[in-house]
């Protein structure tokens, strides 16, 4: 599985982006995705995730009422449309998706990231 996310860049405070990632290769065996962000010196953290059929969703408790995760299962394309960003959370954000177990033996899917896009926000 291969994942790109695109959709990234500079916005002033209190205004909206979205970000996409399209996955390719073998996305059958996908049945999660997520958004995880991360600034300099800080650990990786979940912004929201999605199921891929069900389209079950969740998000951090920063995030809730703000950011929409959605998907395209016709593109193979998971969104994460930002509304109401705040200057102190500049960061990288990365695509991931997880294998469902059903397909492995060891019942564990393997998880997949992307390579990153930054989202840069002005005061």
């Amino acid at each position: 599985v291969q994942l790109v996310e695109s959709g990234g860049g500079l916005v002033q405070a209190g205004g909206s982006l979205r970000l996409s990632c399209a996955a390719s290769g073998s996305t059958f065996k996908i049945d999660a995705m997520g958004w995880y962000r991360q600034t300099p010196g800080k650990e990786r953290e979940l912004v929201a995730t999605i199921t891929t059929v069900v389209g079950s969703t969740n998000y951090a408790d920063s995030v809730e009422g703000r950011f929409t995760i959605s998907r395209d299962n016709t593109k193979n394309t998971m969104y994460l449309q930002m509304n109401s960003l705040k200057p102190e959370k500049t960061a990288v954000y990365y695509c991931n998706a997880k294998e469902s177990g059903i397909y492995f033996t060891s019942g564990i899917g393997a998880s997949y990231w992307g390579q990153g896009t930054q989202v840069a926000i002005s005061s």
